[in-house]
């Protein structure tokens, strides 16, 4: 397998930062699901996973930089002891098990009880956590979804996306890591959820923000307007006289939380036509009242 480096495009001095937006450009260009029947297309991505999984784990990228690990996140050959030639060496080994230190147990009853005690703790020892990162859309995380994981290994896991979910938060799944070595629990998946922003919402706490474009008439007559919410559309009264900066809340329309919702926080700004208005050119050039307001007054210095 190539360097790791290599794979996501990244100097060896990257920051977390830029890792992690080379592997977001990488993913969202060789996903599966956006690549479907791509074989070429699947095993980059699975690369750029792997790759991801050992450069974005600062533990990892440090172990792989001193040469630790190699770019399969395996540990590489170290120096053998007799106590670790159980798990290199083939069938019928003397250290494959406790019996192999036989001839120290019969000095003393204690090494047997030890030698026991240490076979049993390997024999249950669970399987390792394994990490992994899913990317997922802004409404998903508002409102909740199902979706399916693309693991390093080509296998896949599906992912149960609780409603209101923020970003960085990881979901544990229980069972679903690395088997054990011997009779124990597999290790658990922990997937730690990235959240793509949204063109117009943007999240604050259980509260969504929004920019609403208004016409001057509206603003200023007062009007019933359309307005866009994480579950759909809903009718929003604008007050007369309103002004750009002026906020407007629609309760309950935010992120699910414990017992309720937020709120969605809609800020108005007015909008004067792009195109030439005769008609409104006219008015306001003889609306004498007008010229009379100074919106600036209170900012001489």
């Amino acid at each position: 397998m190539k360097d790791p480096y290599e794979i996501l495009g990244v100097a060896r001095t990257a920051s977390s930062e830029d890792i992690q937006k080379a592997y977001r450009r990488l993913a969202k260009k060789l996903h599966p699901d956006l690549n479907p029947g791509n074989k070429e297309a699947e095993e980059r991505f699975k690369e750029v996973s792997l790759a991801n999984d050992i450069l974005s784990d600062a533990e990892k990228r440090k172990k792989f930089d001193s040469g630790e690990i190699d770019a399969f996140g395996a540990e590489r050959p170290r120096q053998s002891y007799y106590k670790d030639y159980a798990a290199q060496a083939g069938a019928g080994h003397p250290y494959e098990n406790p019996s192999g230190f036989a001839d120290f147990a019969d000095a003393d009853d204690i090494f047997a009880e030890l030698f026991r005690r240490q076979a049993q703790q390997s024999r249950r020892r669970r399987g390792a956590d394994l990490h992994y990162r899913l990317t997922i859309e802004f409404l998903d995380a508002t409102k909740g979804a199902s979706k399916r994981l693309t693991l390093p290994d080509g296998g896949t896991l599906d992912v149960t996306i609780p409603p209101g979910i923020q970003d960085g938060q990881i979901l544990r799944l229980r069972g679903k890591g690395g088997p054990s070595g011997g009779e124990g629990e597999a290790g658990d998946a922990l997937v730690e959820i990235s959240i793509t922003p949204h063109r117009f919402f943007t999240r604050v706490g259980d509260d969504i923000h929004l920019e609403l474009p208004v016409t001057l008439a509206e603003a200023f007559l007062g009007s019933h307007v359309k307005v866009p919410t994480p579950t759909g559309p809903v009718m929003l009264k604008v007050p007369k006289g309103s002004n750009t900066g002026s906020i407007l809340r629609l309760k309950g329309k935010g992120v699910p939380r414990q017992g309720g919702h937020g709120d969605e926080l809609v800020k108005l700004k007015v909008m004067l036509p792009t195109e030439p208005h005769p008609e409104l050119e006219t008015f306001l050039s003889n609306w004498t009242a007008g010229k009379s307001y100074d919106p600036r007054r209170d900012m001489q210095p």
